[in-house]
C-alpha cells in the first residue's frame, strides 16, 4: 500500500532519513506486530510502534488496570483504573494515531491459542513477566518461522533481545532450563523503578522498527543489559545451542507442551493438588485470610513471622509480627521456636509459602503460610492500612 498525502506529512521526520525514506516507512505501515503484554514493556513499546505507523497492532493481555499499574504503565491512566488492559491501550493508541489497526486479545497465552494468533503477525514483542509465557512465546516463534524481540526488567536491570531462530539463537538456547519456581522474585515482590520499562520497552520498539525496515545491526546473537543506576549497558554474545531442543537441526520439540509444567507451577507448583497431597501428610500449611483472624480474636498464641523486607515493612505492617526478611530466616533460625505454632506472611504469599516449606524441612512442625500475605488482610480487614 502506497503512502497517502496525510502519512507522507505525519511521518516526513522518518522519510526525509535515507534509511527510512518512502520504502521503509511503507514497510511499516503494511507491517504487523504482535505486542504480548500490556503493561510495563507493553505501553511504551505499543505506543512508540502506533506512533511509527505500524499499521496493524496486536495486544494481548487479561489483566485489569490497576491503581499501582500507573507508576510504570504509562499507556493507561487515572480513568481507565477498573478497565480491561487491552481496552484501555487500543484506546490509548487510536488517540495517539487513528490510521492503524489495533486487534485486542482479553485472553491469557496458551499452547491452545499461541500458534492461532501469533501466526497472522509478521513480529511478536514480547513484554511478559513471567517464565512460563517466554517458552511459550518462543516455542510458537520457532514453529511458525517469527522474530521474537525480548526484553526484562526487575528493580534497576533490564535485558532487551532479538531470538530469530532462522539467523541466530532463541530464548532456550540462552535459558534452556527455567529456574526453580519463586527463586526469581518478580516485580510485584522486588518492585522496578517506573522509568525502567519505559527505556527497555522503547529498545525492543526500536528492534522492532529495524527489523521491519531491514536497517541497522539487530540485537539477534546479542543480548543488552542495563544498569540504570550505573547507566553502564552491556552486551553478551549469544550462541545457537547446536542442541537446542526446538531451534536445532535435531529439534526434539515439534509442538507447544505444558509451560506450566515445564516451568514447575501451577499444580506442580503448590497448586491445590500438591496442597491437598501436603494435607494429608503434614496437616494443613496454608490458611486463608478469614482463618488468620478467627485466630487472632480467639486469642490463639502463635508467631507472625512476616518474611518481607525492611523498606516493605515501614510501608506497613500487622501489629505484633516479626520480621525476618526471607533472605535472613536461614540465619535466624535460632530466633524462632520449632515447638511453637507459627503464621509466616509476606506481601502476597509467595515468599511466606516459600518460608513455610523452609521451616517445614527444618523440623518446624506447626507453621503455616498466611494466602494472599498482608495485601489480602488490608484489603478485607484493614482499610486504613497502606497497600502497595
Amino acid at each position: 500500500m502506497s503512502l497517502t498525502n496525510e502519512q507522507i506529512k505525519r511521518y516526513s521526520r522518518h522519510l526525509i532519513m535515507p534509511e527510512v525514506g518512502v520504502d521503509g516507512q511503507e514497510k511499516l505501515v503494511n507491517s504487523s506486530v504482535l505486542c504480548i503484554g500490556a503493561g510495563g514493556l507493553g505501553s511504551p513499546l505499543a505506543l512508540y510502534l502506533a506512533a511509527a505507523g505500524v499499521g496493524h497492532l496486536g495486544v494481548l493481555d487479561f489483566d485489569v488496570v490497576d491503581f499501582s499499574n500507573l507508576q510504570r504503565q504509562i499507556i493507561h491512566s487515572e480513568e481507565t483504573i477498573g478497565e480491561l488492559k487491552v481496552e484501555s491501550a487500543k484506546k490509548a493508541l487510536l488517540k495517539l494515531n487513528s490510521d492503524i489497526k489495533v486487534t485486542t486479545y482479553n485472553e491469557m497465552l496458551t499452547s491452545e491459542n499461541a500458534m492461532e494468533i501469533i501466526k497472522d503477525y509478521d513480529i511478536v514483542v514480547d513484554g511478559t513477566d513471567n517464565f512460563a509465557t517466554r517458552y511459550l512465546v518462543n516455542d510458537s516463534c520457532v514453529l511458525l518461522g517469527k522474530p521474537n524481540v525480548y526484553g526484562s526488567i526487575f528493580r534497576f536491570e533490564g535485558q532487551v533481545s532479538v531470538f530469530d531462530a532462522k539467523n541466530g539463537p532463541c530464548y532456550r538456547c540462552l535459558y534452556p532450563e527455567p529456574p526453580p519456581p519463586g527463586l526469581v522474585p518478580s516485580c510485584a515482590e522486588g518492585g522496578v523503578l517506573g522509568i525502567l520499562p519505559g527505556i527497555i520497552g522503547t529498545l525492543q520498539a526500536a528492534e522492532a522498527v529495524k527489523l521491519i525496515i531491514g536497517q541497522g545491526n539487530p540485537l539477534i546473537g546479542r543480548l543488552l543489559f542495563l544498569d540504570v543506576l550505573e547507566m553502564q549497558p552491556r552486551e553478551m554474545m549469544l550462541r545457537k545451542d547446536p542442541h537446542c531442543p526446538i531451534c536445532s537441526e535435531n529439534a526434539t520439540i515439534k509442538e507447544l507442551i505444558d509451560y506450566e509444567e515445564f516451568c514447575g507451577i501451577g499444580r506442580g507448583e503448590l497448586g491445590q493438588e500438591e496442597t491437598t497431597k501436603r494435607d494429608e501428610e503434614d496437616d494443613v500449611i496454608e490458611i486463608n485470610i478469614d482463618q488468620f483472624k478467627e485466630m487472632r480474636d480467639n486469642g490463639n498464641d502463635f508467631t507472625l513471622l512476616d518474611v518481607r523486607e525492611y523498606h516493605e515493612y515501614d510501608i506497613a505492617n500487622i501489629e505484633g509480627s516479626v520480621l525476618i526478611p526471607l533472605g535472613e530466616v536461614a540465619d535466624r533460625l535460632d530466633e524462632l521456636n520449632p515447638d511453637d505454632e507459627i503464621v509466616v506472611h509476606c506481601h502476597h504469599g509467595g515468599r511466606s509459602m516459600r518460608a513455610t516449606q523452609y521451616l517445614k524441612d527444618q523440623g518446624f512442625k506447626n507453621v503455616k503460610n498466611l494466602e494472599g500475605g498482608i495485601d489480602a488482610w488490608a484489603e478485607k480487614f484493614d482499610p486504613d492500612m497502606p497497600r502497595y
